[in-house]
């Protein structure tokens, strides 16, 4: 044996040994590095579809120099742009298999054009075929055309590591992902196929997708008369969950506590136009109503033209007038009234249209009127608006 060939088979022998005696880590590492070549190849294949030699006379270099589309100046515009200069394993393993690449271009490509599958798997052996894992490339469980039957992912799918096991996707669980895990129920199954649904999401265990198919309720929810899970309003609960000077937010099986229910409360207003506040006994000033606030004092519901209430304690509720409209549609960014000479005046929830000073409505429109005589009465104020104290003393039969 040449000193040549008994060198080139000890440097065979010491990369086979690197990758048995490697870590899973480090074999995947080499199939994903030589997947990355054979992706930059061919893009640089495609980049460089249109080029020629650059000299000016194509026809004549093609007759002297061979084809620009096979010629070995075409390659190696390919491989200078394998790589990024400043990834080592990458650069080594081009250089390492560089006569490879020179294989493939000028003999081999006709053959086996697809670069990855020659080089990466039959040649330098550091991938697998997809659906197969390990040296050996051995099946995954399930099947190399479904590996773990479609749920889920083997390890070490098309390198040379990893030792095949199933990753299951989410809803599947098992050897061979096609047991449905916990919260998910079995749509259909055989012996190769599963299909796992997800459970309502009051469900801890189910037959179906609805909350009449629950096996059991999960914590938050409880069963009611017909078999259905349905939420638990903890903020009903006396006493209730949260603290004395916090509101209780009740959600789809849970709750939450925040907020001050003390003087600070958001404003709320009923459908007929009615601002309600929450006064403390031991308070003077009285606080704007929040409609969920339900510890320190209120549980309350929103019906045309009313509000039913649950007061804790020193808690009470009255109905006030507002100083002024919930919305002042007078300060919005388009203007409301749009004729010349017209100004706006913002009521208790709406607004109104009038003429400017100096101005009189004629005929819909908005007239110069002659100044008055000094010794003419002068017209009557509008109506004083109900004094908003007497409005207090009002209460609702809650």
């Amino acid at each position: 044996m040449l000193l040549s060939e008994t060198v080139n088979l000890l440097f065979s022998l010491l990369f086979m040994l690197s990758i048995g005696h490697g870590t899973t880590k480090d074999v995947k590492a080499l199939c994903s590095t030589c997947k990355q070549i054979t992706e930059n190849f061919n893009k640089g294949f495609e980049r460089t579809a249109n080029k020629n030699f650059g000299g000016g006379n194509t026809a004549w270099e093609e007759r002297k120099l061979s084809k620009y589309e096979t010629s070995e100046i075409r390659l190696v515009e390919i491989v200078e742009g394998l790589c990024d200069s400043s990834n080592f394993e990458c650069n080594h393993m081009v250089e390492e298999h560089e006569e490879h690449f020179e294989t493939w271009w000028f003999k081999r490509k006709a053959k086996y054009p697809d670069l990855h599958h020659w080089f990466c798997i039959e040649t330098i052996k550091v991938c697998c075929p997809k659906g197969t894992f390990g040296p050996d490339c051995n099946s995954c469980v399930g099947g190399s055309e479904r590996p773990c039957h479609g749920n889920g992912r083997c390890d070490g799918d098309g390198t040379r590591g990893g030792n095949g096991k199933c990753s299951c996707d989410g809803g599947y669980e098992g050897e061979f992902c096609l047991d449905c895990a916990e919260r998910y129920f079995s749509e259909e199954r055989n012996d190769t196929f599963s299909l796992c649904k997800e459970c309502h999401p009051s469900c801890t265990k189910c037959s179906g997708g609805t909350a009449q198919d629950c096996e059991e309720c999960k914590d938050g929810w409880e069963e009611d008369q017909e078999g259905s899970c349905i939420d638990i309003d903890e903020c009903s609960k006396d006493p209730p969950p949260c603290d004395n000077a916090e509101y209780c937010l009740n959600t789809d099986g849970s709750y939450s506590c925040s907020g001050s229910c003390a003087l600070h409360f958001a404003t709320a207003m009923t459908e007929s136009k009615i601002w309600y506040s929450i006064v403390r006994e031991s308070s003077s000033s009285p606080a704007p109503f929040f409609p969920q606030c339900a510890t320190a004092g209120v549980q309350a519901a929103r019906v045309p033209g009313r509000v039913i209430a649950r007061l804790a304690p020193r808690v009470m509720l009255t109905r006030r007038a507002p100083a002024k409209a919930y919305v002042n549609e007078c300060e919005q960014t388009e203007a409301v009234c749009t004729q010349e000479h017209q100004e706006c005046v913002n009521t208790r929830g709406s607004y109104k249209c009038q003429c400017a000073s100096g101005f009189g409505e004629q005929e819909g429109l908005c007239v110069q009127q002659p100044e008055a005589d000094d010794s003419q009465e002068q017209p009557e104020s509008d109506a004083e608006v109900p004094n908003a104290a007497q409005q207090l003393a009002e209460h609702d039969d809650l």
